[in-house]
């Protein structure tokens, strides 16, 4: 008897959407059998559904499971399940139109209603990552049955623009998709989809954690055996074994009291690619409106592509135990790039595109809640007795934390509460702000900083005589991120934060600060014409001459006005522009206190026509900017300018 087969021609749209969906949304081809186990997880889930109220849809003690079939020499793949299945008109309706199949239309019912069986309603569709199949198949044939019904259904078809339709037979209810796949690339060993080592691959990275077992057969030879136990030499037999191919134990949605250290470290290595431990976890489980679960690790040392520009960031992102994105990146601001861990979510489609994902307003709730949730965890550390952990985390990725102060407004203070600093109290310990605050001098104002390439560097500069004669703690910032920190951290605890190499120092009581300041003026008033010819002789390079507050042992230093850029943030800018950008022009400060500024006003004073007046300062501007590991404007100049002095030391 001749069967009847009906042919259905797709949608008009179908065959650009199906173009679509193998060359733009599908680049890496392996993820098609992600998609139909995801499919047949959800058939499953739909039956146990289904169930609660039907019972005679499922045998009592039925197993419900996944099953992969292979068959290498018509080279075929059939991912058989024993779920829901489908009647001929759910295979027209779900499997017959691309855009009527999209999960993205039945998540929008689905957030539309309240009510169970809608919710339940998504459970079990075939969405749009059926497609995939043709990714690796020239032809894709699927025979399903209703549960609770008798006959069965054959879809088959080879992506042409038409599928075929006809009654089939099967033994019990669920779907059976066969795959009839294309021929493998002889020189990539990935693209063989008949291989069982291939498909366990695939299977423990993307559904490890799915709901149901999904098993296969795995065929060997091994030796034969007399009735002794002995191997009979050149007899091998046949074995059949049975195989689970996945886990079913996401850590992520255990007690943490059932975690253990081992798994989590195995775990660990292998969502961040890391031979090393983690130095700690995070489990995050969120229900209500939005339901959600984290695994989240901080690791024990620096990703190798922490500071790389362009390195993959982001989270593991995975829908109902599904792997849907291996590196998520809108799911952690970026400066907690370091993260390594998984998201699990229930509410979003398992055919999620990154445009999606910019779109979908749950995004930024689970973004802001990780965020706040990791920055607790870090100040737990942070302010544990032993917070032995928190110093090992800060060495490994304070760095890139330092990043969210201009990130991050809204946790802005929670990461300032975080940041350790080199000082000028104990060159072993790192400071935090609230330790500097708790430490600060009676009267004083602001937290104290300099900036530049290291501690070593920093600790000569002639800016922290008057504050290391005063017993003043300073900050050494030596980070190259710490410049552009600094643009949005102005103030800490109601404590502005000032750089010791700009603007006007005072420091003291402020009975000592007003008579040091009187003093200053009287003694600027009266070599008023002496500045004036320096700053006139050196007008292409400062802006101002002043005496100086801040120095107490050298003769000279560059100071720049409140809002300039730091010296140090100069030579890094030039340093990545790759060009010598304009420099800026600062304020030349002067010690009164220092002898060769002393001799400098004699020699003004009896004659303030003398040339040397004028070299001297030049000398002076050099002098300057080499203490604060600045290039000279004109070594030669200055070289000479040197040259000339010590030979009329010598000679007179």
């Amino acid at each position: 008897m001749t069967q009847h087969v009906e042919t259905h021609s797709f949608q008009a749209e179908t065959q650009q959407l199906l173009h679509l969906m193998i060359h733009s949304l599908y680049t890496n081809k392996e993820i098609f059998l992600r998609e139909l186990i995801s499919n047949a997880s959800d058939a499953l889930d739909k039956l146990r559904f289904e169930y609660l109220t039907h019972p005679e849809l499922k045998k009592d003690g039925e197993a419900l499971e996944i099953r992969l079939e292979l068959d290498k020499e018509a080279r075929t793949l059939t991912i058989h399940d024993n779920g829901i299945g489908m009647s001929k008109e759910e295979v027209i309706k779900n499997i017959g139109t691309i855009a009527h199949s999209g999960t993205k239309e039945l998540i929008t019912k689905l957030k539309a209603s309240e009510n169970q069986e809608m919710s339940a309603s998504l459970i079990g569709q075939f969405g749009v990552g059926f497609y995939s199949s043709f990714m690796v198949a020239d032809k894709v044939s699927l025979v399903t049955r209703r549960a609770g019904e008798e006959g069965a259904t054959r879809w088959t078809s080879t992506g042409d623009g038409t599928y075929e339709l006809s009654d089939a037979a099967r033994g019990t209810h669920g779907t059976s998709i066969t795959l009839h796949l294309k021929d493998a690339d002889p020189e990539n060993k990935l693209d063989d989809y008949t291989e069982l080592w291939q498909l366990k691959r695939i299977v423990k990275r993307y559904s490890d954690f799915v709901n149901f077992p999904i098993r296969t057969r795995e065929e060997r030879e091994e030796p034969k055996l007399d009735e002794e136990g002995n191997e009979i030499e050149g007899q091998v037999e046949h074995v059949i074994e049975d195989l689970t191919l996945n886990s079913m134990k996401p850590l992520w949605t255990r007690q943490e009291s059932d975690l253990k250290e081992e798994e989590l470290s195995d775990f660990y290595k292998h969502v961040a690619h890391d031979w090393r431990p983690p130095l700690t976890h995070l489990l995050l489980k969120v229900e209500g409106m939005l339901e959600y679960q984290a695994l989240l690790f901080l690791p024990s040392e620096p990703p190798h592509d922490l500071y790389y520009y362009g390195a993959e960031r982001g989270l593991q992102l995975y829908v109902r135990r599904v792997l849907i994105m291996d590196r998520c990146e809108e799911l952690l601001p970026s400066y907690l790039r370091f993260v390594r861990g998984v998201v699990d979510s229930s509410d979003l489609p398992l055919n999620v595109s990154r445009e999606l994902l910019q779109q979908d307003r749950h995004i930024p709730q689970i973004r802001k809640y990780l965020s706040r949730k990791l920055l607790d965890k870090l100040k737990e550390m942070k302010e544990a007795e032993d917070n032995a952990d928190y110093l090992k985390f800060w060495k490994a990725c304070g760095r890139a934390l330092k990043e969210g102060i201009a990130e991050d407004f809204d946790n802005r203070e929670r990461i300032a509460d975080l940041l350790l600093f080199q000082s000028s109290a104990d060159p072993e310990k790192l400071v935090s702000l609230r330790e500097y605050i708790e430490r600060m001098k009676e009267g004083q104002e602001a937290i104290y900083y300099l900036t530049g390439e290291s501690r070593e560097v920093v600790e000569k500069s002639p800016h922290l005589e008057a504050f290391k004669a005063k017993e003043v703690e300073v900050l050494y910032l030596t980070d190259a991120i710490d410049e552009i920190m600094l643009q949005h951290l102005e103030e800490y605890k109601e404590k502005k934060l000032k750089s010791v190499g700009k603007g006007e120092i005072d420091l003291g009581t402020e009975e000592e600060k007003e008579k040091a300041e009187k003093e200053r003026k009287e003694k600027q008033k009266e070599v008023a014409p002496l500045l004036e010819k320096i700053q006139e002789k050196l007008s292409d390079y400062v802006k101002e001459v002043r005496l100086s507050s801040r120095l107490t042992d050298s003769p000279v230093c560059l100071v720049g006005n409140e809002q300039d850029y730091s010296a140090h943030f100069e030579r890094l800018l030039n340093q990545s522009q790759g060009a010598k950008l304009p420099k800026q022009k600062r304020v030349m400060e002067l010690n009164p206190q220092h002898s060769i500024f002393q001799q400098l006003e004699k020699r003004f004073q009896a004659n303030s026509e003398d040339d040397s007046v004028g070299e001297y300062a030049e000398v002076l501007l050099g002098y300057a900017l080499l203490a604060e590991g600045s290039a000279l404007h004109d070594p030669h100049r200055f070289n000479q300018l040197v040259a000339n002095m010590l030979e009329r030391s010598l000679t007179a």
